[in-house]
């Protein structure tokens, strides 16, 4: 800035550029000199005046002294000026050590917040940014400057007590500040021992929360401890409230003659259920009858959840918040309480029932040639396992035998016409385990899918994605109704782009000039890969290429099975989304008036939400149950396949366990690594040796640490 500019700038002006200054640099501290000679303010008139101005500032405390000489922007103006520059919303990925990333509730690239900026945001947290200005060559930066909703409030983690007060190191790898506990606010908890702490006040310049103990979970270890640990983290309930078991109580199991009077009655059509052999609660069931004329008549009957869970009550408003059943290794937390999971809604063999069903008239082409929805009452003839029913499919004989062969011959033909119509057969692999009594792992094993699962699948497939058309297909010209759907969108652009690359590499390729061309090319290149070293590498990279299957009252169809149509009709035992398929398909047959789209569009949003939760609490028993698998076999070597590269170094997956450890970069001997991200590789400087994902290995337990749940490996190879 020249010198006459100073007498053109009104000393308004010249304070609001000060003040520019230090906001747009909030963690610098500056002099008037350094102020000045940002401003471009050289002569010493200048000078003067910007000190005068700094001062006025500091009396004002729009600024802080910092030591003599240097000050820095407060807090509290840098939030009021935030309402006034450009900020976005967004929700805090928090990371261990301290750094985050603000991903905007506007869509864009996420905004990188360093550690020094988070303020006192915590993972989750909905926060309000201010946004550093743009420089060429870096990444969206800024400064959490208002937590607008605090997300999580406890947390589990290990008491760590002094005489006069305790600290509470928190489980989660997404927390990175211990949980201060006052003496008086310890509440009874011993050192050592895995709590939960609920967040009080946390003062401005305090570097931890201030906490109290509100429960005492037990000592590490214990499996049960370890397993509602892992629920505590998600928020989830460890019991339900006590006004929701009394109203479940006061249910009755006996089904009044004027209700069944009410319904289309199946208690006399041969019905049967398929699930697992430990499964309690069952909420499907399929019916089979050789009509007059050749046809098939299938009925897919599900429990009638909604006949007994209504709007306004306890039962409802847990099952809301709760939105799903949430599968540990050893244990399941059910949505709804034992007495209607297991008992009143189940349909259990040789017991009356009422059900919400789909039934088709079917020809040996598995062509559907009519449908009718409705409420229904039917009484299961048997209860098969997965094994039971593969064993005749397999052998061709047993018990109903003719009733199971002729639903899977059916099946079958659904599941070919599925796939050539566009479904992606995507091989995703689920862990179990084999526990003692005591919950401890004694052997792992991988869930096969056989013919008997998709016999069950098929038929729930066809019913979730006909009653998505018979509600969201236009007709007449009108505008469908409200409803829930089950949407997955195509895949994300950039990350496809990146995967075929890669694959041409692999001499592989994939046809994406369509949607269906490139369904049938990932078919195709599936079947290509089968038993080959490279298989695990290649479908784990298809998987992350693919967007997260979500509920939505937009339709946006389900990309990966190729339905134009799809919803969630077949679980309310343990989803909420299809309780709203319930209300809303039983009140649009009756003919009521389309339901609010907003309200619907919330539930869909918070049953999405506590889906994913879900899914991550079950991954967390997973990984504790492998990596506890592993606690007594430190120094044995197992063959793996490295299932990760990173900047930390190279992840392994045992073939046998499927448990997975790291093996950092320092400890790869006889050469220096760097990592090739794009080609998920990495490379060894002098010699060149390669490491690449899906690459066999043979590695060495070196370190268990159940209460982290991580494993480090050691490279034998």
């Amino acid at each position: 800035m020249k010198k006459n500019n100073l007498k053109q700038k009104p000393k308004s002006a010249l304070i609001g550029m000060v003040i520019g200054v230090f906001a747009d640099n909030p963690f610098k501290n500056f002099n008037y000199k350094q102020v000045a000679h940002r401003l471009g303010i050289s002569d010493k008139p200048g000078k003067d005046l910007i000190m005068k101005i700094v001062g006025d500032l500091e009396v004002s405390e729009d600024i802080i002294r910092v030591k003599p000489g240097k000050y820095i922007i407060n807090p509290k103006k840098l939030r009021q000026l935030a309402n006034k520059k450009q900020t976005i919303t967004g929700r805090v990925d928090l990371k261990k050590t301290g750094k985050a990333y603000v991903i905007s509730d506007e869509g864009g690239d996420d905004v990188f917040i360093s550690a020094n900026n988070t303020g006192h945001a915590l993972h989750g947290d909905l926060v309000k940014v201010l946004m550093f200005p743009k420089r060429k060559s870096h990444k969206n930066e800024g400064q959490i400057v208002e937590i607008v909703e605090r997300k999580k409030k406890t947390f589990v983690g290990i008491l760590e007590l002094d005489k006069n007060y305790g600290f509470v190191i928190p489980d989660s790898q997404n927390m990175p500040h211990d949980i201060f506990i006052p003496k008086e606010k310890i509440n009874g908890a011993k050192n050592g021992q895995k709590v939960i702490a609920t967040l009080g006040d946390w003062p401005e310049h305090a570097n931890n929360p201030f906490g109290e103990i509100t429960d005492i979970l037990g000592y590490p270890g214990d499996n049960d401890v370890e397993m509602n640990s892992i629920l505590a983290e998600y928020n989830f309930p460890l019991s339900f409230p006590k006004a929701v078991e009394r109203e479940a109580d006061k249910i009755d199991k006996d089904i009044p003659a004027s209700e069944i009077k009410k319904r289309r009655d199946f208690r006399n059509t041969f019905t049967l259920t398929i699930d697992p052999w430990d499964a309690k609660d069952f909420d499907d069931a399929i019916s089979i009858k050789k009509l007059d004329d050749g046809n098939h008549e299938i009925g897919v009957h599900i429990a009638d959840v909604s006949h007994y869970v209504k709007p306004g009550t306890a039962l409802e408003n847990e099952a809301y918040n709760r939105a799903t059943s949430i599968y540990l290794v050893d244990r399941v937390i059910p949505m709804l309480p034992e007495k209607l999971s297991n008992m009143v809604c189940s349909l259990r063999p040789n017991e009356e029932k009422l059900t919400f069903s789909v039934v088709f008239k079917m020809n040996d082409k598995a062509e559907v040639l009519d449908q009718w929805f409705g409420k229904t009452v039917i009484n299961s003839n048997h209860r098969f396992t997965y094994e039971e029913a593969q064993e005749i499919i397999e052998n061709g004989k047993g018990k109903f035998s003719d009733e199971v062969l002729s639903l899977h011959k059916l099946a079958s033909v659904l599941r070919d016409k599925r796939f050539a119509a566009g479904s992606i057969n995507f091989n995703t692999e689920e862990v179990r385990f084999k526990l003692d009594e005591n919950g401890k792992p004694l052997e792992t094993y991988i869930k096969e899918q056989k013919e008997s699962n998709h016999l069950v699948e098929e038929f729930m497939l066809l019913a979730n994605k006909s009653v998505a058309s018979f509600i969201g297909k236009p007709k007449g010209g009108k505008t469908p109704k409200t409803f829930v759907y089950r949407i997955h969108d195509e895949p994300n652009p950039e990350k496809l782009a990146t995967f075929v690359g890669f694959l041409k590499k692999l001499g592989y390729g994939l046809n994406v000039s369509s949607r269906s061309e490139l369904a049938s090319s990932y078919n195709s290149l599936f079947k290509k890969i089968k038993g080959k070293g490279e298989e695990n590498m290649i479908e784990t990279i298809a998987i992350r290429t693919m967007s997260k299957a979500i509920y939505s009252t937009e339709n946006n169809g389900h990309y990966g099975l190729g339905f134009d149509f799809y919803s969630h009709f077949t679980s309310p035992i343990r989803r909420y989304p299809d309780l709203m398929v319930h209300r809303l398909l039983e009140g649009y047959l009756e003919g009521k008036k389309s339901a609010n789209q907003d309200v619907y569009e919330e539930a869909c949003k918070h049953s999405s939400d506590m889906e994913k939760m879900a899914a991550e609490a079950e991954r967390a028993s997973i990984k504790y149950k492998q990596v506890e698998f592993l606690e007594d076999k430190v120094g044995k070597v197992f063959p793996g396949l490295i299932s990760g590269v990173s900047k930390w170094g190279i992840f392994v997956e045992l073939k046998e366990s499927h448990s997975e450890g790291l093996i950092r970069f320092n400890e790869l001997k006889g050469d220096y690594y760097y990592l090739d991200e794009d080609n998920y590789r990495i490379i060894g400087k002098q010699y060149g040796h390669v490491y690449r994902l899906g690459d066999d290995v043979n590695v060495k337990v070196k370190k268990v640490d159940l209460l982290k749940r991580q494993l480090d490996f050691e490279l034998m190879d």
